[in-house]
């Protein structure tokens, strides 16, 4: 099986902490050239220190905020300019806050959908010239489960999460007779940041305690247990090796079994 990634390049987005930064360590285990992109210079700088260099790369990072979508439009442009092309663009940040969908204000809707639908499409224009003058092209986007089964209590995530894989599916059937596969990773329950502060927000909603809230979720999941970061990196990096070039236009769920569907 060919994994190999040496002489490509990988944008990862949200690559400072949690998914982000074990996608981006896994990939420059096998080879890849990874450039960062957070909107925190000092946990970029820091985080460049822990990737793998034994294939000689020489990793790089790009300071942008995914709330400023003409501001990172601009940061790739001129990056692009001065680097070669980018092979593997991986679109992950940080989901909407947990909430009922009922009540949510249409600013939160118009704000997680710049966040995630057009700061990915962005970057995914950006970069697919390069992809196609390459002819090899990954883009993985890390969305999540509720685009096949919502989940109580994220209603704008739920929403959003739709949307970027209906505009995934689209896109891949677009690019794909140039060697670009475009395919969605979907996450369950993650040891992140972000899981504790979804036990946060439903422990203070619920009035139940934050140990209530993760062994009712425990229950959902058959593994009995949540995800480890490099866990979903794996599944990552997989679409991302030359091995994964028939797959193409899905998601994957890496959960563990919760979702309840095929």
């Amino acid at each position: 099986m060919d994994l190999n990634l040496q002489n490509k390049y990988a944008l990862v987005c949200g690559s400072t902490q949690g998914i982000g930064k074990a996608a981006a360590i896994e990939l420059a285990k096998l080879g890849a050239t990874i450039i960062l992109l957070a909107r925190n210079e000092d946990a970029l700088k820091s985080t460049l220190l822990e990737l793998n260099t034994a294939f000689h790369q020489h990793h790089k990072y790009i300071v942008a905020d995914f709330s400023d979508a003409e501001n990172l439009k601009n940061t790739i442009e001129i990056f692009l300019q001065k680097n070669p092309p980018i092979h593997i663009l991986i679109n992950n940040t940080g989901g909407p806050a947990a909430g009922q969908v009922s009540s949510a204000t249409t600013d939160e809707f118009i704000a997680a959908f710049n966040n995630h639908l057009i700061c990915n499409h962005i970057l995914a224009q950006a970069i697919i010239p390069g992809m196609k003058a390459e002819k090899y092209g990954r883009i993985i986007n890390i969305i999540s489960t509720s685009v096949k089964q919502p989940i109580a209590g994220l209603g704008v995530s739920n929403t959003i999460r739709a949307a970027v894989a209906n505009w995934s599916k689209t896109l891949a059937g677009e690019v794909a007779q140039f060697g670009i596969t475009v395919n969605n990773i979907l996450p369950g329950a993650t040891n992140t940041i972000r899981l504790q502060t979804i036990f946060e927000n439903k422990a203070a909603k619920s009035g139940k305690s934050i140990d209530e809230i993760k062994n009712e979720m425990l229950d959902e999941i058959p593994a009995k247990r949540f995800a480890e970061p490099n866990e979903i990196a794996n599944a990552i990096a997989f679409l991302a090796s030359p091995a994964a070039a028939y797959i193409n236009g899905i998601n994957v769920p890496v959960d563990g079994g919760r979702t309840a569907c095929l």
